[in-house]
């Protein structure tokens, strides 16, 4: 699997260059797919995985742990020297997961990632990353995940034209079932477990030099923490959604709400879940989890 720091580094190499040069000069994606074969989930990292998120202690591995474990593969993609978007400064917008298949701590896994669906967007050109992850030897993808990214400010020539915002509806709370505390160090425990060492999520130092006022929680983080929130009911195969609307700035509170919904014979169909701030009541995500 690649090393994401050299990733890292090597997006602040290719950034500077793309300052210099005022762009990449490419407007479509490339074709390749990056693939990466014998990937074994780490029991130790799966363990503490579970232990921070809140997620129960299984052989079978948290849909947030998979998408932790295959994310060198969907960044080695965006780190291209063809990719048309710089990959330092991207927005995190959606994660759209659909968790096929148990995959336990166990089991040789196949990685496969590619980038598709440049699009305009009002605030720049956004992308989709998809990343799909099957049981070795075995043609049935067992975990599937589209991440969509925001280049802020970049509006490549020949893309389609950006969108045009839609109208959000006020946000009122409702009431929390849960109230997370979040304190500064949020980013290095995440970061531990998943092996995301994003400068923007480690220290206010590091995040105020790559233009954040303070650290940030990672979204993934907020996002899989709701998930193990909603609980066991979900089972082993279900799809999980959610946008990202507003950063987690550290140290920070978070309310939770969750809200189930039923099917005709009263077992569980759905979870919707929002997070929002109690001090200012602006949303921060929103998604839900529904069974496949």
């Amino acid at each position: 699997m690649p090393s994401l720091s050299r990733l890292y580094v090597g997006a602040a190499r290719e950034a500077a260059k793309k300052l210099v040069s005022r762009g990449t000069g490419r407007t479509a994606l490339p074709a390749a797919r990056h693939h990466v074969t014998g990937v074994l989930p780490d029991l130790v990292k799966m363990t503490e995985y579970q232990a921070l998120l809140g997620e129960t202690k299984l052989d079978v591995a948290p849909a947030g742990y998979i998408h932790a474990l295959a994310f060198p593969a969907a960044m080695s993609v965006m780190g291209r020297d063809d990719f048309p978007l710089s990959l330092l400064g991207m927005v995190h917008l959606r994660n759209r997961v659909e968790y096929r298949h148990p995959v336990y701590y166990g089991d040789l896994l196949d990685v496969l990632a590619w980038a598709e669906g440049l699009t305009g967007h009002r605030a720049g050109t956004q992308v989709d990353v998809v990343t799909e992850v099957r049981h070795a030897g075995n043609d049935d993808v067992a975990w599937r995940g589209v991440s969509t990214y925001l280049a802020k400010g970049v509006f490549l020539p020949g893309v389609d034209k950006p969108q045009v915002a839609e109208p959000r509806a006020e946000f009122r709370a409702p009431l929390p079932t849960a109230l997370w505390r979040l304190g500064s160090e949020t980013g290095r425990e995440y970061a531990a477990v998943s092996g995301d060492f994003n400068p923007i999520h480690l220290s206010s130092i590091s995040a105020r030099a790559l233009g954040m006022r303070r650290s940030i929680a990672h979204g993934m983080y907020t996002a899989s923490r709701a998930l193990a929130e909603v609980g066991a009911h979900k089972g082993d195969s279900f799809a999980w959604d959610v946008k990202f609307e507003a950063p987690v700035f550290l140290p920070a509170r978070v309310c939770l709400n969750i809200a189930d919904s039923t099917d005709s014979h009263g077992a569980w169909g759905r979870s919707d879940f929002v997070g929002w701030s109690p001090s200012s009541g602006r949303r921060h995500f929103v998604g839900r989890v529904e069974r496949l």
